[in-house]
């Protein structure tokens, strides 16, 4: 009975410790202002990266082609890109954000590899010939064209 109530004690005073170090802990000191470099090279602008979502969208694609074997429609595939305010040669695995890229989508393709079949049927729905999302994304495996979009009315005789 001691013994439980010894253990609790010491149990209380450790929480309660660092909860007192932390309100008697002095602020840290703040380094003096340094002045900026009079030969410092000239400022270049900043350029906006993309957003993450750009990111996944490109792994995602570059996954379905990888692991289902579709094709890249690369004039859709840039014109949803250029939606997001993302140049193809950012997302590319030699761009600047491309080891972001291949990370993500190194994640989806083991992911999509686990469930193959269903996974493909769910990417072509959303990005192939009757996507759901975009149409012709992405295109089945030897095709050598994008379908011809649909005309109003057929020819009569």
């Amino acid at each position: 009975m001691i013994a439980r109530s010894l253990i609790a004690a010491a149990l209380i005073g450790g929480l309660a410790c660092p909860a007192v170090a932390q309100e008697t802990a002095a602020p840290p000191a703040q380094p003096a202002p340094q002045e900026p470099a009079k030969e410092a090279a000239p400022s270049r602008p900043i350029r906006n990266a993309p957003s993450p979502r750009a990111l996944e969208f490109a792994a995602y694609i570059f996954s379905a082609v990888n692991v289902c074997g579709y094709r890249l429609n690369t004039t859709e595939f840039e014109a949803l890109l250029a939606k997001q305010n993302t140049r193809p040669e950012d997302v590319s695995p030699r761009g600047p954000f491309g080891n972001r890229v291949i990370g993500i989508f190194t994640l989806m393709s083991n992911q999509m590899n686990l469930n193959r079949e269903q996974a493909c049927l769910a990417v072509a729905g959303e990005y192939g010939p009757e996507g759901n999302v975009v149409k012709n994304v992405l295109l089945p495996p030897g095709s050598d064209a994008p379908p011809a979009a649909p005309e109003g009315k057929p020819a009569q005789p």
